[in-house]
């Protein structure tokens, strides 16, 4: 076969020289991009600031992302595959991790890969899959149980009395409570800005939620600015150990917002405007309390207690 000098394409014309029938050669003026190499934490720092904000939040994802890293023993890469993401989980399940809390750490992990996939830090991405979740049990205080609460806090903390009045009556956040500037509780109503789902949100308060954050201000952004997580969990758990609910893991602050959600749905109000009061991003988180909804179904033991009533139809061949 013949030798021919051809011509390519390319900003500066060049002439090479080859078998024209088994090949051309074409040059690009595009540079190649030389991939680098990271690992968890070195992404985390690079857009952690950037896709979470200060809080509580970004503090459980930066532990989330630290954890993540060790079991890949810091290992740097360029592509994220799916073998390494099932094998991530596969060590979370054996640690004892439940789905709910695998989902919590995958959604951290989905939403750090896909800003450096964007950025242009690594050239793939794996599937991510939400793990079922099982339905457990929501737990809630009754009005005995918050009345016991309530005073033995109160004999701790005035402030953090009234904050547990203002959660179990808002259902907010802790944080979000603890966030709330002088603006914000104005008019009846309780504006959350610095939410969990990113998206503001004002609710009308009880007439004792209302007198919860009327207090002087004292020189405090907001009335419960002088307050914070640590001190008041401290508060919290000596309280309930005197009450005789030390030994029940699912009384943390927490459970008042559980508390305000089930009031509401065992009060009759419908799922759309729980979901609002409460700020989920989706109904299906809302869903958790419908089964609390018991006065919906009423109206079946009503038919079936007719049908137990009415006399049986004797059939043709009885007759």
């Amino acid at each position: 076969m013949s030798q021919n000098l051809h011509a390519v394409g390319s900003d500066n014309d060049e002439w090479v020289t080859g078998p024209v029938a088994d090949y051309s050669v074409t040059f690009s003026s595009t540079p190649l991009r030389v991939v680098d190499t990271f690992n968890l934490k070195e992404l985390f720092a690079k857009f952690g600031d950037v896709l979470w904000e200060p809080g509580r939040h970004k503090y459980n994802v930066t532990s989330f992302i630290g954890e993540l890293d060790e079991l890949l023993l810091g290992r740097r890469f360029s592509a994220f595959d799916q073998e390494t993401l099932d094998d991530l989980i596969g060590k979370l399940r054996s640690r004892g991790n439940s789905n709910a809390t695998i989902n919590r750490k995958m959604a951290a992990l989905s939403k750090l890969l896909r800003k450096a996939y964007k950025m242009g830090c690594i050239h793939s991405l794996p599937e991510f899959r939400r793990q079922k979740e099982r339905a457990g049990r929501i737990r809630f205080l009754d009005m005995e149980e918050e009345k016991r609460l309530f005073a033995a806090i109160r004999t701790r903390s005035e402030d953090a009395y009234r904050l547990c009045v203002f959660l179990v009556d808002t259902g907010c956040r802790l944080g979000e409570a603890l966030g709330l500037t002088w603006n914000d509780v104005q008019g009846g109503r309780a504006s959350f800005w610095i939410t969990k789902s990113a998206r503001s949100r004002t609710v009308p308060m009880t007439a004792r939620a209302q007198s919860a954050v009327k207090i002087p201000k004292n020189g405090h952004k907001g009335p419960f600015a002088m307050l914070q997580q640590a001190p008041f969990r401290a508060i919290w758990n000596e309280a309930k150990a005197e009450v005789g609910l030390g030994s029940d893991t699912q009384v943390v602050p927490h459970v008042l917002r559980h508390t305000c959600a089930s009031r509401l749905v065992q009060g009759g109000i419908d799922m759309r405007r729980v979901q609002m009061w409460l700020g989920h991003q989706t109904l299906q988180m809302t869903m958790r309390y419908a089964h609390l909804a018991t006065s919906d179904l009423d109206p079946c033991v009503d038919v079936l207690e007719l049908s137990c009533r009415k006399p049986a139809k004797k059939s043709a061949a009885a007759g």
